[in-house]
């Protein structure tokens, strides 16, 4: 029995390939899913990989790209490449840039260069109001944030653009690992931000390119 099954064809019918979930699968298993991906000559995602799998994969392809912070693994990643999209990555603090280079790599993946800018969460309103002009200027904005979430409600009610907002698993004591977080984005006043599961990167990231695919009709 095959011990695994790969869906080529979700590209057909969706708009975008498949991606591994690389957390609970054995380094041996992805090695085997990735060599088909090359025998078909196309790039790979493998997303939540421990930084000891990372290790084990980067052994099998030395040109393959992993990045520790978001334990994203790519078998192709050449920024230069990479197409400038309007889509902004914006992050409350720098403790959440494991999110932020998840939605990072999974828009890489799909060829699209996406903007990254941290460190202007709630505590300090200030950060944001310097960065409004700027943020502006993108089509769709990808908003995280830990402790009590409130940065996506905020620029919900500043900015007209669809958001997407990810809740970090950042905080301590009744943060509850993102569940406070995730609570309070559900419970947003301001009307229309889309809201997807805990450290969810690559989810916002598709849920972003879904968004931006449209808009190039």
């Amino acid at each position: 029995m095959d011990s695994f099954q790969i869906d080529h064809k979700r590209i057909d019918r969706v708009g975008f390939p498949e991606i591994i979930y690389g957390a609970s699968k054995t380094s041996e298993v992805i090695v085997e899913i990735l060599q088909d991906y090359i025998r078909k000559g196309d790039n790979a995602l493998v997303t939540k990989v421990q930084e000891e799998k990372g290790a084990y994969l980067m052994s099998h392809f030395p040109k393959a790209h992993f990045d520790a912070l978001s334990s994203m693994f790519l078998l192709e990643y050449e920024e230069a490449k990479l197409q400038d999209c309007g889509i902004g990555i914006i992050a409350a603090g720098t403790s959440d840039l494991f999110i932020v280079n998840e939605v990072y790599y999974t828009l890489a993946y799909l060829g699209l260069k996406a903007d990254r800018i941290v460190d202007i969460g709630v505590a300090g309103l200030y950060r944001l109001l310097e960065k409004l002009d700027l943020l502006k200027q993108y089509k769709v904005l990808v908003v995280i944030a830990g402790f009590e979430g409130a940065l996506p409600t905020v620029i919900g009610g500043l900015l007209p653009q669809p958001i997407i907002a990810v809740p970090a698993s950042v905080g301590y004591g009744v943060a509850a690992g993102g569940k406070a977080a995730l609570d309070s984005m559900l419970a947003s006043c301001a009307n229309g931000i889309t809201v997807v599961n805990i450290d969810n990167g690559c989810g916002a990231a598709l849920a972003a390119y879904r968004i931006y695919s449209q808009l190039q009709r």
